[in-house]
């Protein structure tokens, strides 16, 4: 798998803040308002986009849990659907 590797750089202001460069903002598909998450792993710091990063991490925690709850077809996951939108209509 070929890695888009790139080094760039940025000044931190006197209050901590940095402008993050636009070839940055773009790989993360961030732009003004959006939030980022910093990971520190010993000395290194990764910058992701935190919508992505929330997603990941529900991901992660919800991997498996369909078979451990004998959801092992989309037939049992359609089935399933149907009997909680029943009911809701029975609510």
């Amino acid at each position: 798998m070929a890695v888009n590797m790139f080094v760039d750089n940025a000044k931190v202001m006197a209050k901590g803040q940095v402008t993050i460069p636009k070839d940055i903002r773009d790989v993360l598909g961030v732009a003004s308002g959006d939030r980022i998450t910093f990971i520190v792993e010993g000395n290194t710091v990764r910058i992701v986009n935190s919508a992505v990063y929330a997603m990941q991490v529900l991901q992660q925690e919800m991997a498996g849990e369909a078979e451990r709850t004998g959801l092992t077809s989309e037939d049992d996951v359609m089935e399933l659907v149907s009997e909680l939108r029943n009911e809701d209509k029975n609510a």
